[in-house]
């Protein structure tokens, strides 16, 4: 099963989501409030199951590919307030269709278009 991994910058509806139908899903949020993308990112393949990480951040993208920060995949939430009604259906949506797929991929995922690129690293 997908592991989750979810900064500061998500909407925490999209945690209570996932967690509601069954992903384990850690938030950093409740467990290193503050911290650094570096670190976050590192959590996120620190671990011996890989977590893939969920954020609001374009800083992840630099982390990613100007600096080819090692990342075991990385979905990139880019959704307008008026479009938030949605978010947490597209999110499920997304990690059931895509699923493995999303494993070391860079996705952006916007309200009725998603992207899946393969992370440089």
């Amino acid at each position: 099963m997908i592991r989750f991994l979810t900064d500061e910058s998500c909407d925490f509806a999209v945690v209570r989501g996932l967690r509601a139908a069954g992903y384990d899903v850690v938030a950093i949020s409740e467990t290193a409030r503050g911290a650094a993308d570096l670190a976050v990112i590192a959590e996120a393949v620190a671990e011996e199951r890989i977590r893939i990480l969920i954020s609001e951040d374009t800083g992840f993208g630099q982390l990613v590919y100007a600096h080819a920060h090692t990342s075991s995949g990385v979905i990139l939430i880019r959704f307008p307030a008026r479009a938030r009604g949605n978010l947490v259906k597209q999110v499920l949506q997304l990690v059931e269709q895509a699923g493995d797929r999303l494993k070391g991929a860079f996705v952006v995922l916007q309200p009725g278009r998603t992207r899946i690129g393969r992370s440089p690293s």
